[in-house]
Formats: structure tokens, C-alpha cells, sequence
């Protein structure tokens, strides 16, 4: 099994305890020159990247940006915080400059409707990130209106993360009423790391399970599992996952907001990331896992520095 888990940017508001950035460069502290996103100019000073804790989603993207970033000439500070909460009011106060793998549109539109006044897009890395219910390919259901009368056959469960996630809302609060799942099935949380478990163990016994999943997520490229339609779109609308910078940023760096821009990943280049990343062969290294990453796609996008 993996030793990092994480659901990037699916849970929901945590405690927002207080959270002191000491040693977090502001925008105003980055100073660079500019320049072109092929990295001809260096553009210097000292960029702060931010992601939470965990989530393998934001890790990827962060280290991924920092050795681009550190191929254009800058200086990469990478913080770790708790929760979204405070990242979006660092990220609007400016004491963190890039916030590299949100999801502003639906996921995290209430922390932008509390902070966008002071953030602002640097462009969307990948558009169709989904929240979704699955089982194992193998498993001969292939819709969200089958669960009701297969009930048995899961006993009776659903195999959830953590409680205060995002994903877990929406599946007990939206989904299980849509398709009638309420008193049918139970909504078992603990953790990412404990849902992935109990999923591999039924695919090595060849049972019928069904689980919480989303993506872009590397379990996808783990487990042979299939998403169960959802005719009904009880699990939401698709969104776009974005690199986000406080107000301003852009304008202050056009050879780090070019790049950005031509950041789009396709749904193997990013799984082949975030597996990298979050793999025993690469445990503590991320660096190494992004460098092992160009070596194997170096055309992933067109302003990858390799």
C-alpha cells in the first residue's frame, strides 16, 4: 500500500484554528524581473508555494511548480498547512503566493467567496475533476440506480473517507437520497487510507465492494475500478482544478504566469505524477519523483522545462 494518502482539495472546513506563517514570503517580497516561460530570463527573489498536509493532489502539483519555477531562476519556499481555511487567507493576504492544485469552482467556492476578492486564477491545469461512487471492474452493476436492489451484495455499505470530507457530504447528502439509498445502505467513513484498504482486499478476493472515490486521484491507476454512471448528477458538476495566486501576482511575474498557463495535464500524465510522488520508490524524495516524471513526459504541456 501507499504510504501517503490524501484527497486533494475534498475536504470539507476543518476547525480553522489560527496558523502562523513564520517564514512565508509575501508577494510583495517575491521580486522578479519577469520574463518568458522558456526559461531563458531567471526571474529571482522567492516564490511561496502552499498545499495542505496529506493531500497527494496538492504535493504533486506543488513540487511539480517548484521545479519549474527553479528552472526560470526563483527561490521555492514550500509551506505545508492544516486545512484550506487558513491556506485561502494566507494565499489572499499574500503571505503565500501560489496556491498550485484548488478547486475553486464548486468544491471550494465557499473559501472563494470569502476570499476571491484577493486571488486571482493563474489558469486551470486540468478541467474534468468529478466526485464519484465505484467498484471493481468485475463487479456487473454499472449505474448508481442499480445499488438499491443490490444491496446484499455490498452489505449493505458504502465505503467512505474521512467524515468531514467534502466527497462524504455530497454521497450522504445528495446521492444516497436521490437513488433511495437512504436505510438501504450505510455510509461507512474513517479514512482514505482505510477505504483504499478494504478496496483492495475485495479486488484480491474478487469481491463486490463499492467505495467514495474522485478524480484526478492515483488510485485509478492502482485498482481496476469502474465509476458508477450517475444519471441523476446527484454527485455534482464536473470542475476545473486551478493554480491560484493572490491578486496580483500575475502581473508581477508574466514569465511564471505564462508557464502556468500552459500547464494541462491529461488524465495519464497527471495519474503518472501523483503515483510517482506518492510511491515507496520516491517516499520523502518528491523532487526526484518530478524529475523522473519529465524524463518519462517530457511533453506533457508545451512550457515544460526540461
Amino acid at each position: 500500500m501507499r504510504k501517503k494518502f490524501g484527497l486533494g482539495g475534498l475536504l470539507a472546513l476543518g476547525a480553522a484554528a489560527s496558523l502562523a506563517l513564520a517564514g512565508c514570503a509575501s508577494g510583495g517580497d517575491t521580486g522578479g524581473d519577469g520574463g518568458d516561460a522558456g526559461g531563458t530570463s531567471g526571474g529571482g527573489g522567492t516564490v511561496t508555494l502552499g498545499y495542505v498536509a496529506g493531500w497527494t493532489d496538492g504535493e504533486s502539483m506543488t513540487y511539480l511548480l517548484k521545479n519549474q519555477l527553479e528552472k526560470l531562476g526563483y527561490t521555492i519556499d514550500v509551506q505545508e498547512l492544516t486545512d484550506n481555511g487558513p491556506l485561502y487567507a494566507a494565499l489572499s493576504k499574500g503571505d503565500v503566493d501560489i496556491y498550485s492544485s484548488a478547486w475553486p469552482e464548486v468544491t471550494q467556492a465557499e473559501y472563494m467567496d470569502e476570499f476571491g476578492d484577493d486571488i486571482e486564477s493563474l489558469g486551470a491545469y486540468y478541467d474534468n475533476a468529478v466526485l464519484t461512487i465505484a467498484v471493481p471492474s468485475y463487479t456487473d452493476i454499472d449505474s448508481l440506480d442499480e445499488l438499491a436492489a443490490n444491496a446484499d451484495r455490498f452489505g449493505g455499505e458504502i465505503i467512505g473517507i474521512e467524515p468531514g470530507a467534502g466527497l462524504t457530504g455530497v454521497t450522504e447528502n445528495a446521492m444516497m437520497p436521490a437513488y433511495g439509498l437512504d436505510g438501504v445502505y450505510t455510509l461507512e467513513t474513517s479514512s482514505t487510507s482505510a477505504m483504499l484498504t478494504v478496496l483492495g482486499d475485495a479486488i484480491d478476493k474478487r469481491e463486490d465492494v463499492v467505495v467514495t472515490l474522485w478524480r484526478p486521484f492515483w488510485a485509478y491507476s492502482e485498482y481496476d475500478v469502474k465509476d458508477l454512471k450517475d444519471p441523476l448528477g446527484a454527485m455534482g458538476e464536473p470542475e476545473k482544478l486551478h493554480m491560484l495566486g493572490h491578486q496580483g501576482f500575475g502581473d508581477e511575474h508574466p514569465d511564471i504566469a505564462e508557464l502556468i498557463a500552459g500547464i494541462k495535464l491529461s488524465d495519464d500524465a497527471y495519474g503518472a505524477l501523483e503515483s510517482l510522488v506518492t510511491s515507496d520508490e520516491y517516499e520523502g524524495d518528491p523532487e526526484g519523483a518530478v524529475e523522473a516524471w519529465i524524463a518519462e513526459h517530457g511533453d506533457a504541456f508545451p512550457t515544460l522545462l526540461k
